[in-house]
């Protein structure tokens, strides 16, 4: 059988695409307190080709991280909250009064959802039939049908919010649509300082691309290279993950098995990797579709994923695995990111704080014999950087 797969692209060249997306996402975390796992999932399920659901209660910053993380991935983004009474034209964009006075049913859709490249839907469940149905369409084929108009969509992830999920079975087969799910909760009583320091200041833009067309293309060669990720040699594992998920209690569905491999190479590749190991395994949790089955789920692969990590993808690798290995990663990145942000800073107690305060929370998490060797040698720069400030 002919293998019509993409050729891989070469590792460094992989790896250089994914170091951008990374930065990116970074960008786009600046300015908020507790969100950069959202940011991270809106750029894993761009890459793999799938849609995101976050869920969490009024106030608590879901369309901020992602209108912040799409302000950096750049290209045509659609935002808009949906309501009882919200229009099928809100959306997809009015009649062409031209045509239907030729006796042609067609729609302008130029700046609306169905050319976007990255979407976001708050209140995404409160649509009504004609909305929802015509967006089901949209999201399972990436084409927009609607009277005489058919659309090829170049839409890479819609993501809907909600402040909780809907009840409704009707809408199930609707949520169902969305593979990832991200639940959030207000900003932790340990950050309530940083979270009214960030307040306190001015509203942040969201931050421009340095070449929005770069970042574009990056986020498509590394599409194109997970749909060419070798996935045999975590084959295996993923079998006994979601036989262990499905004892457990956790609901997954085939449909949702087998997409669940689409954030697995996304995963891989986003690590700068052609093929998936156990270290990207840490993705499962996010096709549970309930906080309390993530959780669930968290506790039943906890042997699984006690390896799971992901250079670009810190913060979600670490939240969603609990893993050592994943907390390396993220204390190496935070701490990596405070040095280079101290070099321009004035020497002052605030900039002092904040290297001391990376120092405890490495010491906290790792014994000296522990420390991996990365992020030993981080540790050993900002407490060189404490020293002479």
């Amino acid at each position: 059988m002919t293998d019509t797969r993409t050729p891989a692209a070469p590792p460094a060249a992989l790896r250089q695409d994914a170091e951008l997306i990374a930065a990116a996402v970074t960008a786009a975390g600046r300015g908020t307190v507790d969100r950069e796992t959202v940011a991270e999932v809106v750029a894993l399920c761009a890459v793999a080709g799938e849609h995101l659901l976050v869920v969490g209660p009024p106030g608590t910053a879901k369309s901020q991280a992602v209108r912040r993380v799409a302000g950096q991935l750049g290209g045509r983004y659609f935002e808009y909250l949906l309501g009882r009474f919200t229009e099928p034209n809100e959306l997809f964009g009015p009649v062409d009064l031209r045509g239907l006075r030729e006796g042609r049913v067609e729609f302008e859709t130029a700046g609306m959802l169905p050319e976007a490249e990255i979407a976001f839907l708050d209140e995404v469940f409160l649509g009504s039939t004609a909305v929802l149905n015509t967006l089901l369409g949209l999201l399972n084929e990436r084409v927009f049908r609607r009277g005489g108009t058919v659309l090829a969509s170049p839409l890479r992830v819609c993501v809907g919010a909600a402040n909780h999920l809907p009840e409704d079975p009707a809408l199930a087969a609707f949520a169902d649509r969305f593979l990832a799910r991200v639940f959030v909760e207000p900003v932790a009583d340990a950050r309530l300082e940083e979270l009214l320091e960030t307040g306190r200041r001015p509203a942040a833009p969201v931050p421009a691309p340095a070449d929005g067309a770069s970042l574009l293309g990056a986020l498509d060669r590394l599409t194109d290279a997970a749909r060419a990720c070798d996935l045999d040699g975590v084959t295996p594992l993923l079998a006994t993950a979601l036989r262990r998920l499905r004892a457990a209690g956790v609901p997954v569905g085939d449909r949702r098995a087998v997409r669940s491999q689409r954030l697995i190479a996304a995963a891989a590749v986003l690590d700068g990797r052609g093929a998936a190991t156990a270290r990207d395994l840490w993705v499962l949790p996010l096709i549970a579709p309930t906080a309390d089955t993530q959780a669930l789920a968290r506790d039943t692969l906890g042997d699984l994923i006690e390896k799971a990590a992901n250079e670009s993808l810190a913060h979600a690798a670490e939240e969603l695995s609990r893993s050592t290995a994943a907390r390396a990663e993220r204390l190496a990145r935070t701490g990596a990111a405070l040095l280079a942000e101290h070099r321009d800073l004035p020497e002052g107690r605030d900039s002092r704080l904040r290297l001391e305060a990376a120092l405890r929370e490495i010491d906290a998490g790792f014994a000296p014999a522990d420390l991996p060797a990365a992020l030993g040698g981080i540790r050993a720069e900002l407490v060189a950087a404490v020293s002479s400030s």
